[in-house]
C-alpha cells in the first residue's frame, strides 16, 4: 500500500511542486519516496511514490521501480505474486527483489496490457514502457484502490488522492455542485453512477479498467472485466462446497505479508468467517480490533466475546468518543476532500487509529460481504419476487414473517410482495429526497436510476450495488480512513475467483429458512 501520483505533459512540475505533493503523499507511505521523470516526445513524464512498506521490506524495493525496459508506481497488492513469480521465471525471468511490484513489470513483459488478467489483489498503477515510450494505467476490478485523474492545460495529472493533483498542479480545484447537491438530495448511492468527483475536472478511472495513453489529451478508459449473472444448475451443498473452498483460498492469499496483520471484529458473521478461517484453518496467531459503543443499542460486546473466546484472539477495544467531535469531523472532512458518506465512518476512523497506535500496518475486513451474499433487506423482497412462481412459495413468505420480516422498518419494504406488484419500485433508496430537494435554492432533478446488468431483480441490484451504489462508497471510505494512519486495509470477499462463482450460484440458494447469506 502507497501513495502515487504523476503528470504527463508540457515541461514537468518543478522541483517545489514535487517535494509538496511528496510531503502530502507521506501518510500514505511514510517508509520512503521517490520520483523520476523523462520526456516522451517533448512531453515530460513524471512519477512519483510514496512507500508503506509491508511486502519486501528491504530499500531494494522502493519505487519507483525501474528497469531498462519499465520504470512502475505502484499502489496496493498483488496477492498471487508468488505463484505468478514462479511461472514468470520458468518463461525466463530474472528478479532482484521479492516483492509484488517487480512481478507486475515483469507480467507486463511477459503479457503486455493483459498482464492485469493474471493479477488477483488490489491496484492502481502507471507504469511508463520505455520501449514505446507510453503510459500504462490500470485499476483493480473493484475499485479498491483509487485512481483519479484530471487535465488542465495541456498537462495530464493522476494520483491515489485528489489532493496529490491539486499539489502537483498548483491549483486549487472548484467544488462540483451538481455533486453536493446529489449528495445531499438523493445520498451517496448516487455519487458512482458516473466517474466525477466532488471537485470539477477531476474523475476517477473506472474500476476494471486499464489505459494506454500516447498523448497527455488521450485518456480512453478501456474495460478489462466484467462480472455477470451467468447461473449453472447446481445443488445448495455443491454452491456451499465451492464457496467455502474459494474463501479459504481468498483469505489465505491475503495473509501474506512481512508485517503483521490486524483483524476488523464486529458481532456479524462478515468478520467473524474470516476470522474464524484465519485463526482455525491456517492457525494464525489473531489480532482482533473492535469499536465498542456505549449506545446498548448497537453493542455487540456478547457476540464479539464469544468469538475471541472461541478463538483466542489478542483483543483490543476501541472505544468511541463524542468529546471533540466536530473537531474531529473537520480533520476528516479535510483528508476526504469531501462530506464523509456517513456518519459511521467517523465511528471507523477510530477502529483505524487504534490499530495504527498498536503497530499495525495491515488490517482485514468484511466489506462487500452484504453485495454478494445478500445482506440488506430490500435482497429478500427481490428474491421473493424471483421466486414468486415456485410452488413453495407460501412457505418462503412463512419464513420471511417469521423471521427477517419482523425487522424491516422501512415502510416500503415492509410489504413482502412489493416487488413481485411493482418490479420497478426503487423509492426505499432515494428515501427522503422530495424533503432535502425542497430546502434547496436550486433543486435537483435527477431520478434514480441504475445498469442493467441481468434481467434477474435480485442479481441486477446487487451487481448495481457491488459496481455503483453501495461499494464503491465503502472502498473510498475504507481507504481514506486506514491511509490517514498509513495503513492497508485488505477485503478477501473482493476475490475474483469468489465473485465470479457466486454469480453463477442460482439465485435460489442465497436465501433459505428465512436467513439471508445462507451460503456463507
Amino acid at each position: 500500500m502507497c501513495g502515487i501520483a504523476g503528470s504527463f505533459g508540457g515541461p514537468g512540475p518543478d522541483c517545489e511542486h514535487i517535494a509538496r505533493t511528496l510531503a502530502v503523499m507521506r501518510n500514505r507511505g511514510p517508509n520512503a519516496n521517490g520520483e523520476y521523470t523523462a520526456d516522451i516526445g517533448g512531453n515530460v513524464l513524471c512519477l512519483l511514490h510514496t512507500r508503506l512498506s509491508i511486502i519486501d521490506l528491504d530499500p531494494r524495493a522502493n519505487q519507483p521501480l525501474e528497469t531498462d525496459e519499465c520504470v512502475l508506481v505502484f499502489n496496493g497488492e498483488i496477492y498471487n505474486f508468488i505463484e505468478l513469480r514462479t511461472d514468470l521465471e520458468r518463461r525466463g525471468h530474472k528478479f532482484r527483489t521479492a516483492s509484488d511490484s517487480e512481478v507486475i513489470v515483469k507480467a507486463y513483459l511477459e503479457f503486455g496490457e493483459s498482464c492485469v488478467d493474471h493479477f488477483e489483489g488490489m491496484w492502481a498503477f502507471a507504469l511508463h514502457d520505455r520501449r514505446r515510450d507510453v503510459l500504462f494505467l490500470s485499476r483493480d476490478r473493484f475499485g479498491e484502490k483509487p485512481l483519479y485523474h484530471a487535465y488542465w492545460d495541456g498537462v495530464l495529472y493522476f494520483g491515489s488522492e485528489v489532493k496529490f493533483i491539486a499539489a502537483l498542479s498548483g491549483r486549487t480545484p472548484v467544488a462540483d455542485n451538481v455533486q453536493i447537491r446529489r449528495f445531499l438530495v438523493n445520498g451517496y448511492k448516487s455519487l458512482y453512477k458516473d466517474p466525477n468527483t466532488y471537485l470539477q475536472g477531476i474523475s476517477e478511472l473506472p474500476a476494471a479498467s486499464s489505459a494506454v495513453i500516447y498523448e497527455p489529451d488521450r485518456l480512453q478508459p478501456t474495460r478489462y472485466w466484467r462480472l455477470s449473472y451467468d447461473p449453472v444448475p447446481m445443488t445448495r451443498e455443491v454452491a456451499k462446497d465451492e464457496v467455502k473452498a474459494l474463501l479459504y483460498r481468498a483469505m489465505e492469499i491475503r495473509l501474506r505479508a512481512d508485517v503483521p496483520i490486524a483483524f476488523c471484529l464486529s458481532g456479524g458473521v462478515d468478520s467473524t468467517a474470516l476470522a474464524s478461517i484465519a485463526a482455525l484453518h491456517f492457525g494464525q496467531k489473531l489480532h482482533a480490533f473492535t469499536v465498542i459503543d456505549k449506545d446498548e443499542r448497537y453493542n455487540e460486546t456478547e457476540n464479539v466475546s464469544a468469538t475471541v473466546a472461541r478463538l483466542g484472539c489478542d483483543h483490543h477495544v476501541v472505544h468511541t468518543s463524542s468529546e471533540g467531535f466536530f473537531d474531529r469531523m473537520e480533520m476528516l472532512i479535510d483528508y476526504h476532500d469531501s462530506p464523509l458518506s456517513t456518519i459511521s465512518y467517523y465511528v471507523h476512523s477510530f477502529l483505524s487509529e487504534g490499530i495504527a497506535a498498536n503497530g499495525f500496518k495491515v488490517s482485514i475486513s468484511g466489506t462487500a460481504a452484504d453485495e454478494l451474499f445478500t445482506g440488506y433487506y430490500d435482497h429478500y423482497g427481490f428474491w421473493l419476487a424471483e421466486m414468486h412462481e415456485r410452488c413453495d412459495f407460501p412457505d418462503l413468505l412463512a419464513d420471511w414473517r417469521g423471521s427477517y420480516g419482523a425487522h424491516v422498518q422501512n415502510p416500503l419494504l415492509q410489504d413482502p410482495l412489493a416487488f413481485q406488484k411493482n418490479p420497478e419500485q426503487r423509492g426505499h433508496i432515494y428515501l427522503n429526497r422530495d424533503m432535502f430537494n425542497e430546502l434547496l435554492v436550486t433543486p435537483l432533478s435527477e431520478d434514480f436510476s441504475e445498469t442493467n446488468y441481468s434481467g434477474n431483480l435480485l442479481r441486477n441490484r446487487m451487481l448495481n450495488e457491488l459496481f455503483h451504489e453501495s461499494v464503491p462508497v465503502i472502498l473510498r471510505e475504507d481507504d481514506l480512513k486506514s491511509m490517514l494512519w498509513s495503513v492497508e486495509n485488505r477485503s478477501p470477499y473482493l476475490d475474483r475467483a469468489l465473485a465470479e462463482f457466486l454469480f453463477s450460484v442460482p439465485a435460489e440458494h442465497l436465501i433459505s429458512n428465512g436467513y439471508v447469506k445462507s451460503l456463507l
